[in-house]
């Protein structure tokens, strides 16, 4: 199957402001690009391109005094298949984790193990190991959090999400991800594509989707304790610790974002 999947943010900035965007598709899948996801901007402005610190693709630039546009719109390969799920993938003891891996059991700016280890333990602590520990955290989270886009913040943290009992896909994330780490699961926040492919129309405007990673076994899987099921056409655009780490735009100076919209769809089944 293919997805068409974009973007198009106007801001208006009272003088030229600097951008660092994190906007791109993951170069884990670029093989499966249709055609190059290139930034837009309107008016046009020199755009510099990099890797950051965890490989995700970032570009900076200047916008400039005014109305100011940018878009991206391509279409990306799917298998089509759903989420892997993988009862049997097995929790690593610390000491045998992969070093790559150790940076995601610590607390970030979002995920305050230190504040929510004691409850983890209490919730998950005399239950079963690996996968299954996993699920039983999505499920606890997702049944925990009530979500609405009335409930966004974007400086909520995990305990505050938890205290709160409310919040939006980043918050359900960071939740499940700190509950994770503090029971010796490495996991990290993921940011990109999700639309409502092959399932009911969700009633509510299609906004960017965050979700996590947990490290089992040898390697990492994706699960989502906001809709705490398989879901098919998802497309990754950065990984790290917790948001902090994958904002989709940080800017530097003053701003107002005037229109948002984001769509990912079914374009038609190979």
């Amino acid at each position: 199957m293919q997805i068409r999947v974009g973007f198009e943010m106007e801001y208006e900035c009272p003088a030229p402001t600097p951008m660092i965007l994190a906007l791109n598709i993951h170069y884990s899948r670029s093989g499966d690009l249709v055609y190059p996801d290139h930034l837009m901007t309107y008016p046009s402005v020199p755009v510099t391109v990099y890797r950051d610190l965890f490989g995700n693709w970032c570009s900076r630039l200047v916008a400039p005094q005014g109305k100011f546009v940018m878009r991206a719109d391509t279409r990306v390969y799917d298998s089509g298949l759903p989420d892997v799920v993988a009862y049997d993938a097995m929790q690593v003891p610390v000491e045998y984790l992969p070093e790559s891996t150790l940076v995601y059991l610590l607390g970030s700016r979002y995920v305050e193990t230190d504040q929510l280890a004691d409850i983890a333990w209490s919730h998950f602590g005399g239950g079963p190991t690996g996968w299954a520990r996993v699920q039983a955290i999505c499920d606890f989270v997702h049944q925990h959090i009530t979500f609405g886009y009335q409930h966004a913040r974007r400086t909520r943290t995990a305990w505050e999400a938890y205290r709160e009992g409310q919040g939006v896909c980043r918050d359900y994330a960071h939740l499940a991800i700190a509950f994770c780490r503090c029971m010796n699961i490495p996991a990290r926040y993921c940011t990109g594509y999700l639309g409502d492919i092959r399932i009911p129309q969700v009633p509510a405007p299609m906004d960017f989707a965050g979700w996590f990673e947990a490290y089992l076994g040898d390697r990492w899987y994706t699960f989502d304790a906001r809709n705490n099921t398989p879901r098919i056409g998802r497309v990754l655009m950065a990984r790290g610790r917790d948001a902090c780490d994958v904002a989709l735009i940080s800017t530097f100076g003053p701003n107002t974002l005037k229109r948002f919209e984001v769509w990912a769809d079914e374009v038609n089944a190979l």
